[in-house]
């Protein structure tokens, strides 16, 4: 556990996230990740039911997808393992984030209505469904440069 805590840690920094400050609860949470992880095969949101269905989960992998619209509007994403600079300095407390993911039935007519929007662009456009990072090549990445979400992150935005 302390070395995934310590490679979550760095790739936050790296990316410009902060996990949260308070230690205790941060090994909490990565160690619900980790036995998330050996019961689904993925590292879903520990503060989240996942349906053990990767493809059903994708959303709720961590970094969840909602990850930055909850730091931006709450300062924590929604299990508070990530959180803003105002809070790891202190000048923001950490306090109840409301649920950001869509009902299951919401979340699937998502999955069969991709955008499909035509392009005269030479080479399609995949965005990175966590951070919003955009990249233009045959296949996304394998891991997000910016978050490391890994490839099935990505949905093809042109």
């Amino acid at each position: 556990m302390t070395e995934r805590y310590k490679k979550l840690k760095r790739e936050a920094e790296a990316g410009g996230y902060h996990l949260n400050p308070d230690i205790e609860f941060t090994r909490e949470l990565v160690e619900g990740l980790l036995i998330n992880e050996a019961r689904y095969g993925y590292p879903s949101c520990p503060c989240r039911i996942a349906s053990g269905v990767k493809e059903e989960d994708l959303d709720i992998i961590c970094p969840c997808d909602y990850r930055d619209p909850d730091l931006n509007e709450y300062g924590a994403c929604y299990c508070a393992l990530y959180v803003s600079q105002a809070v790891l300095k202190g000048e923001q407390q950490v306090r109840s984030i409301p649920e950001r993911r869509p009902p299951p039935e919401e979340r699937k007519k998502r999955t069969q209505h991709p955008a499909g929007i035509p392009s005269a662009l030479p080479y399609p456009v995949w965005r990175c469904k966590v951070c919003g990072y955009l990249c233009a090549r045959d296949e996304p990445p394998e891991i997000c440069p910016i978050c490391k979400a890994k490839k099935e992150r990505f949905e093809r935005f042109l």
